[in-house]
């Protein structure tokens, strides 16, 4: 395990894309390891998902700090002791104050259920469907101090077919990202990405 890009997964809700990055670094060629989970929501399945996967966690309740400020330190110490070199923002719904953003730059990634620029913030899957596009998608980012506006990493496509509803669209989409956001740990892992301006380079797969 050693040498491996030690990740830092922070998740409010069921953790699905927890799971597939779990998924992703059970594996021993992959290229990064899941060395804490963080969850803000004492009851959060994403602090089971860790249990199971034997992999450390630890409950961040928003209620016992005074401020985001400090909330956003006691995160980063949390973060800081465990090692991570990467933080993933998966189902979290808490906004990261400016600070830790800005600490946290260019090691910081989140997966959004759109193809953005379009759609974000919340309820992308109904954004989608209230302006009848007919494609919508995935997108793994990286996070500045917008919403949802950070450099682009990868994206997927999914139609939207006839009919659909907002569930039945976000159970497709989530399976792109279950893919994607694996994938964009591994390209970072491998020194693969690099921000220039606001757009990412992907280098070439050495594989």
């Amino acid at each position: 395990m050693s040498g491996r890009l030690r990740v830092g997964v922070l998740a409010s809700g069921r953790g699905t894309n927890l799971q597939a990055l779990l998924d992703a670094s059970s594996r021993p060629e992959y290229p990064a390891e899941i060395a804490l989970v963080v969850a803000d929501r004492e009851r959060a399945p994403a602090l089971e998902r860790a249990a199971s996967a034997g992999v450390p966690a630890a409950l961040l309740d928003p209620k016992g700090f005074g401020d985001r400020a400090a909330y956003d330190a006691a995160l980063t110490a949390l973060l800081e002791q465990r090692g991570v070199g990467l933080v993933c923002l998966a189902g979290f719904m808490r906004i990261l104050g400016p600070a830790f953003v800005r600490a946290w730059w260019g090691r910081l990634l989140n997966i959004h259920p759109s193809l953005l620029p379009a759609f974000p913030g919340l309820n992308a899957q109904r954004q989608a469907l209230e302006h009848g596009v007919r494609v919508s998608g995935a997108t793994v980012h990286f996070v500045d101090e917008g919403v949802d506006t950070g450099p682009i990493v990868l994206q997927a496509a999914v139609p939207v077919e006839p009919g659909d509803t907002e569930e039945s669209l976000a159970a497709r989409i989530l399976v792109e990202e279950h893919r994607l956001y694996p994938e964009a740990v591994r390209l970072f892992a491998e020194g693969r990405l690099e921000i220039v301006g606001r757009r990412v380079l992907v280098k070439g797969d050495r594989r």
